[in-house]
Formats: structure tokens, C-alpha cells, sequence
């Protein structure tokens, strides 16, 4: 071999190689673990009305595996279900706290929404493919005195000088809670229009337990850059979510959202109560719908979204039209 040829032949392998320490960098930035915050409450929307009614705050913590790094069982079990695709493991602890509209009476009130505290951990799974995301999930915790709503809001009442929930009294014994969750996303591009992407997210959730029965299915317009980077911002279920993984990349994908979604709910235990002993509660809607919209941004490896929800009432003679909430979000690659 000339000295030309092995020049040329080791300028190409050296080339070869960056080439593919280029391709690979993506997917290296992608296997850091994901640590997420979500706070929900009607104190934080974007519109008025915010008075300390029926879903008052829920609060979230969540960790999300990297791509691929899930346990071999779990990442087993997803691809012999859902086939060749990208597996992470997740595990969050979440509170949601549910009142009554007047917080001041101490007695309980059959025509309204009972005090309602739910403490639970969720182990979930998800699975991506390039156009789809699915998520089963399993909560495990409990409903009543030990989710410790009041020691949360009455706690950060005080430290704020607001008037104090006098009805914590009349919540049901504790009762353990049960929820298995399967869930589906899919991503279908629209087109683009002067570097603007559109998308479109439909959406599928079935919840069945021990808190919850229901089935939900809606839809999210996306208009935005980089679009790829996730499936939609993430909620506390259940809401609508995306789930807490997305990409890193150097570019700075954004977008701004507006979707809506129809539940159909078998029961609910923050407004049926108890099952196992008597509680305060009241006659759920069967059917239930939610519109949102909002705004999300990926910025060195930090993801923050704000999601604005208007539903229908939950219940029978809730008050006050659509009730209404701000979701905030961030999520942080670590």
C-alpha cells in the first residue's frame, strides 16, 4: 500500500469514527435519570376564581430512568409486550388533596364535595417508539388521615396567614389504595410553516382500582419547534400526561399546546368515599371533560411546562361553572 492510500484510508477511518462518536452523543445525553416537580392548584391559574375548592393542590415528585437503563426485567417484560423500543423505569410519590367550597363549616355537607386527602407511590414503566408512547404504572397507597392533607394545608395556611380548613374532621377512616394504569400517546406530524412544526397527540388512559375507575381519550394540537423532543408535557394523573421523559438535544425545542379529553368514570373514591366503612360523599357525573392549554420549553436539559385545565363538574350539584386549575412543571436531566 502507497503512503498516499494509507493517508487517505486513515483520514476516512478517523473521519468514520467521529462520525460515529457524533451519532452516538444523543443517545449518551439521553441516559441521564430525569427528577420532575409538579405542583397543581387553583391558586396558580392563569384565570380568577381560585378559592381553596374542590381539587385544592396536588403535588408530585418523580424520578425517570434513563433510555435504556430500566431493570432487565422490566425492560424484558416492555419489549416482549410492546415490542423493539426504548424502556425506562419510573417511580414518583404523589398527594392530591380534595375539599368542599365553604372550608369554614365544621359539620360535613351532604350537597358538596367531601375532604378528601390520597398519599401514593407509583412504579411505572414506559416505552417509546419513534411515533408512540405507552405507560403502565401501578399506585399503591392510601386515602384518609394518613395522606396527611391536613397537616399540608392547614400547615401552609398558617405560614401564609390564610384562613384554615375547619373540616378536616369529617374525612373517612384510612382506607388502602390500589390503581393500575395503561396508558398510550401517539405522535402524528401535521407539517411546517416557516420553521413552525405542528403535531397532533392522541390519547388513551384506563384507570381501574381501589381511587378510580375510568376510561379517557383526547387529543393535543402542538405548534412549536422540535416537536420530537417528548410526547406532550406531564400532569398528575388524571390528567392528561406525556410523561416525564424527553430528549436532550442542542437545540432549544418549544411549543405551545391546546387540547381536550372525555372521561367516562365507573367511580371515583374522592367523591364516592369509602368503601370499606362510612364516609361523607356524594353522586359522581359519569361523564367528565377537560380542555388545556399551555406552554412548554427544553433548555439545557431542563424541561418547564404550564398547563391552564378547565373541566366540567365532577359531581351532582357542583357549583360555579367550569371549575379551573394551573398545573406547573419542571423536569430536570441529572
Amino acid at each position: 500500500m502507497s503512503h498516499a492510500l494509507r493517508i487517505a484510508t486513515c483520514a476516512a477511518a478517523a473521519t468514520l469514527a467521529a462520525a460515529a462518536a457524533g451519532a452516538q452523543t444523543p443517545a449518551l445525553l439521553d441516559q441521564a435519570s430525569i427528577w420532575t416537580i409538579s405542583g397543581e392548584n387553583d391558586s396558580i391559574s392563569t384565570t380568577p376564581g381560585g378559592s381553596d375548592k374542590y381539587y385544592t393542590s396536588g403535588l408530585r415528585l418523580g424520578w425517570t430512568s434513563g433510555a435504556n437503563r430500566a431493570p432487565d426485567l422490566v425492560s424484558e417484560y416492555a419489549t416482549g409486550f410492546w415490542g423493539s423500543g426504548i424502556t425506562r423505569a419510573s417511580f414518583e410519590v404523589t398527594q392530591q388533596i380534595f375539599t368542599p367550597s365553604n372550608i369554614i363549616r365544621t359539620r360535613p355537607q351532604p350537597n358538596d364535595r367531601p375532604v378528601v386527602a390520597y398519599l401514593a407511590a407509583t412504579f411505572g414503566v414506559l416505552h417509546d417508539t419513534p411515533n408512540r408512547r405507552d405507560i403502565a404504572a401501578l399506585s399503591l397507597g392510601v386515602i384518609g388521615p394518613w395522606a396527611l392533607g391536613r397537616q399540608v394545608q392547614n400547615g401552609f395556611h398558617e405560614l401564609i396567614h390564610e384562613r384554615i380548613n375547619q373540616g378536616w374532621g369529617n374525612q373517612g377512616s384510612n382506607e388502602p389504595a390500589v390503581e393500575v394504569l395503561a396508558s398510550r400517546t401517539w405522535r402524528r406530524a401535521i407539517g411546517s410553516l416557516g420553521g413552525i412544526e405542528a403535531d397532533v397527540l392522541p390519547a388513551a388512559t384506563i384507570g381501574i382500582g381501589t381511587v378510580r375507575d375510568y376510561a379517557q381519550a383526547g387529543a393535543t394540537l402542538r405548534f412549536g419547534q422540535h416537536l420530537d423532543a417528548d410526547f406532550g408535557v406531564a400532569r398528575i394523573r388524571p390528567g392528561v400526561s406525556g410523561g416525564d421523559a424527553f430528549s436532550a438535544t442542542d437545540h432549544v425545542p418549544w411549543y405551545v399546546f391546546a387540547g381536550v379529553n372525555g372521561q367516562v368514570v365507573a367511580r371515583d373514591a374522592f367523591l364516592n368515599g369509602n368503601i370499606f366503612s362510612r364516609s361523607p360523599g356524594v353522586q359522581h357525573n359519569w361523564l367528565l371533560g377537560e380542555m388545556q392549554a399551555g406552554i412548554a420549553i427544553i433548555w439545557h436539559g431542563t424541561r418547564i411546562s404550564y398547563t391552564q385545565t378547565w373541566q366540567t363538574a365532577s359531581f351532582k350539584g357542583q357549583k360555579g361553572g367550569l371549575f379551573n386549575f394551573g398545573s406547573l412543571t419542571a423536569s430536570f436531566k441529572l
